[in-house]
């Protein structure tokens, strides 16, 4: 299995319950805290993470133009539901 690619070490503070958990876990798992760490961070990256970084796409998209305005879009979809039921 190749190496990862790894950055530098990167120092941070944990509240200490946190630190507890993530030591736990890894006890448990008989895997490293880092290990348990980067999963979590991969969970989050994934799932929130992703969810923010989609909306400043949105919002730079937006404000370079390639966005609709809401009202038309309504408009668009009220025209096509008449169209249907008609």
């Amino acid at each position: 299995m190749a190496k990862p690619d790894l950055s530098d070490p990167i120092p941070v503070r944990l509240p200490r319950d946190v630190l507890a958990d993530i030591e736990a876990i890894a006890k448990v798992s008989d895997r490293t805290r880092s290990w348990v760490m980067v999963r979590a961070l991969r969970l989050y990256l994934a799932g929130e993470g992703a969810d923010i970084l989609a909306a400043a796409q949105g919002q730079e998209e937006m404000a370079a133009g390639k966005g609709h305005a809401m009202d038309d879009v309504l408009a668009e979809v009220e025209a096509i539901i008449r169209k249907n039921v008609a």
